[in-house]
């Protein structure tokens, strides 16, 4: 961390340093077909469980990244990554290793915003998709709304999770699949 100036205050200066590198998964290579992350922290329930049974039954893979213990069904295709406690640790960690095609479930709208630009697609658990030409409208909402909640503002919350969310996620999930490259299209 650089120096810290004890002066004026209006002259306070230091420097944040760059989040460490979250350790690098062997086991998924960069030629590897693409796989889902989840944003686990957040993540209802129910969405875990659907995703548990495609992981089941398509063999894709799905890692659910918290900073917490996760408890998964014993199959080879779904894996927890548990990262230390801290703000967006485990946003960095799906950012450094989603790519190209992947699929990240998330309800954090910088983290859509950066897999993204990065070439993955992005749902959160209630069956919206985050997109190019929408991400910048949701991050403009989304600051402005923590502007008012820094104000103290009461904004509330989301609404209750519904199964109506729960099949708007499956049917996102269900496209994504669908149009995936599979192992054998030699994508």
């Amino acid at each position: 961390m650089a120096p810290i100036h004890f002066g004026n205050a209006a002259h306070l200066a230091y420097t944040r340093r760059p989040p460490p590198e979250p350790p690098v998964l062997t086991d998924f290579q960069a030629d590897s077909p693409p796989c889902i992350w989840v944003d686990a922290d957040a993540c209802p329930g129910p969405i875990k469980e659907i995703l548990f049974r495609v992981a089941a039954r398509t063999g894709v893979a799905v890692t659910l990244v918290a900073n917490q213990w996760l408890s998964t069904p014993a199959t080879a295709h779904v894996r927890a990554l548990q990262v230390p406690g801290g703000p967006d640790v485990a946003d960095d960690a799906i950012a450094a290793r989603a790519r190209r095609g992947d699929l990240v479930v998330t309800q954090d709208i910088p983290l859509a915003a950066r897999v993204i630009a990065q070439g993955a697609l992005a749902v959160n658990p209630r069956g919206e998709l985050y997109t190019r030409e929408s991400i910048g409208a949701q991050l403009s909402v989304r600051d402005f709304m923590d502007a008012l909640r820094g104000a103290g503002v009461q904004t509330g919350g989301p609404p209750p999770f519904h199964a109506r969310d729960k099949q708007a996620f499956a049917g996102q999930l269900d496209r994504w699949l669908a149009h995936r490259p599979k192992p054998d299209d030699g994508a």
